[in-house]
């Protein structure tokens, strides 16, 4: 398929189909489906939703979907979570509690771990410059 260049206003009654490269400056109005690489300015008028990651007993906590929903299978379950990139946020909730479950993220700030032992349980980290830093934590505990 061939490329378009527009310039001026764009009003299309079918909408877009495909990749945007470059800028857009103005409003957009309708849904936006697929991934925004870059940066946003300005006002979020609308529902952001994050993806998830089901998590299942002990293992890896990904950074590629920013909610992890936690199911417990066991005592002391043993989560890692790598560096992420600076700015990234990161969701943990414990969801079905079947146990207790203990994140250690590679490079974190001013803390060990973040134990999660009763469903409810959630931490919000930022990846800083320093490591995961913890942004709120709601049951969850640090040491």
């Amino acid at each position: 398929m061939a490329s378009t260049t527009f310039s001026g206003p764009v009003t299309s009654t079918n909408g877009f189909i495909g990749s945007v490269t470059g800028n857009i400056t103005g409003n957009v109005t309708g849904n936006v489906t697929g991934n925004v690489t870059g940066n946003v300015t300005g006002n979020i008028v609308g529902d952001v939703t994050a993806t998830n990651q089901a998590l299942s007993g002990a293992g890896a906590v990904n950074i590629t979907d920013m909610l992890t929903s936690l199911t417990t299978t066991g005592a002391s379950q043993a989560l890692t979570l790598a560096d992420g990139v600076i700015g990234q946020i990161k969701i943990v909730t414990h969801v079905v509690d079947g146990g207790s479950a203990v994140l250690t993220p590679t490079t974190r700030l001013g803390y060990a771990t973040i134990t999660f032992t009763n469903a409810g349980d959630t931490a919000m980290l930022i990846f800083t410059a320093g490591g995961w830093d913890i942004v709120a934590l709601n049951g969850a505990t640090s040491a």
